[in-house]
């Protein structure tokens, strides 16, 4: 018989991970908020909200609510199945349906998240014999779901069209299929992908092309339909995916393209296969969001003259400043990223400003390389938000910079 002592001894390195990630201000634990859109509170405190992916501002939206709510009364609270057995309800249809039509694409399947949307997508369309070009900053879904699906990954310079180029040169002829994968925008930087560039690699030696498109839909493009809408580029060969879960405020994924392609997934992708549909009350509010933006497309505009105003009055407030303390990185999105030094000075200035009444996502390694603060836009922003953000950090700075 083991003895007790003996037996709790291969979880012992659980703690001296936990004391290591303290050591290096890696360690982080969930925030409860309350409340959505630019205002929102936590442990009773108002809070400035600029860590919210509610770009357009729909989360608190009635609408979305009542159109949840009608679906609950109608079809339950889960589909309770996979949708190839009983878990098929005609929302889920309907949605595939408005996101084929927005996305101006012959198809569209919808995942229970992104993640799986990711996941199954990559490990359905390549395998052992084939090879994926990644960016090197995309998101931890497709670097996931590349390294299941067996194929050989490769990594090439984020946003880099020579070594993308280079490595097809070299290393395309060798294997079966390629697929080339990258973020839309950047969720950790706020930059775009340069797609149509990437477009004309992918025709010049026979590659697919998966674009994440998380963080652009609902925000790029004339109607919002992101990425492949703002470049010019709809129509042209690609798997765009997408996610539900943030300009769209509910829950789920998407993936949008051919006929042959979304046909093709609900017959291989094995996230989708085996997995629960997506609740009613999520696909119904989806359904509202999308409705709400064509109604609405003031609130793309809305969202772009807020990015803008707040990437302004950054900039001003770091050429007062001494140095390099802070850099902004470069952003055509809602979100706006500043690089911090080191974590224990991003988690100062983070905790900061909330002591000042504004929310913002301290980042840390290992989700990103280098330390950053990351805002996000809300179309419901006013002006005045902004201001009294940058305000707060100048001062949160002032005390960091006086401990040096």
């Amino acid at each position: 018989m083991v003895p007790r002592e003996a037996a709790s001894l291969p979880y012992d390195w659980l703690r001296r991970s936990l004391q290591t990630l303290h050591q290096a201000h890696w360690h982080r634990q969930v925030q409860a908020v309350e409340g959505t859109g630019p205002v929102i509170q936590r442990q009773g405190q108002p809070l400035l909200n600029f860590a919210s992916n509610d770009y357009l501002g729909l989360a608190g939206d009635s609408r979305l609510a009542e159109a949840a709510i009608a679906a609950i009364q109608q079809f339950g609270t889960g589909a309770t199945g996979s949708r190839l057995l009983s878990g098929h309800r005609s929302l889920h249809r309907e949605l595939e349906c408005a996101i084929a039509a927005f996305k101006q694409t012959e198809d569209a399947l919808v995942f229970s998240s992104g993640y799986l949307a990711n996941i199954g997508t990559l490990t359905a369309l390549v395998g052992s014999r084939d090879l994926i070009l990644a960016d090197r900053y995309n998101h931890s879904s497709l670097k996931n779901g590349a390294v299941l699906s067996g194929a050989t990954v490769l990594e090439y310079a984020h946003g880099d069209l020579a070594d993308l180029e280079t490595q097809l040169t070299d290393r395309r002829q060798t294997y079966r299929r390629c697929l080339i994968v990258t973020d839309g925008v950047f969720g950790m930087d706020g930059d775009l992908c340069p797609l149509p560039g990437i477009l004309a690699l992918a025709n010049r030696f026979g590659a697919m092309v998966m674009i994440d498109e998380a963080h652009s839909t609902g925000v790029l493009g004339k109607t919002g339909a992101g990425c492949a809408e703002h470049f010019g580029c709809q129509g042209q060969p690609l798997i765009q995916m997408g996610t539900l879960s943030k300009a769209l405020a509910s829950l789920g994924g998407y993936v949008a393209g051919s006929a042959d392609l979304i046909d093709f997934l609900r017959n291989r992708a094995p996230s989708w296969i085996y997995t629960t549909g997506l609740s009613p009350a999520d696909t119904a509010a989806a359904i509202a969001a999308l409705s709400v933006l064509q109604q609405e497309p003031q609130r793309l505009t809305q969202l772009h003259d807020r990015a803008q105003f707040l990437r302004q009055q950054l900039d001003q407030l770091l050429s007062s400043l001494p140095g390099d303390t802070l850099t902004r990185l470069p952003s055509d999105s809602a979100i706006v990223c500043l690089q911090v030094p080191d974590a224990e000075t991003v988690v100062q200035l983070g905790q900061q400003l909330q002591a000042l009444g504004c929310f913002v996502s301290a980042v840390r390694p290992p989700t990103v390389p280098v330390s950053r603060l990351r805002m996000s836009a809300i179309a419901t922003h006013q002006e005045s938000h902004m201001t009294q953000l940058v305000q707060a950090l100048g001062q949160a700075l002032a005390q960091t910079l006086s401990r040096r």
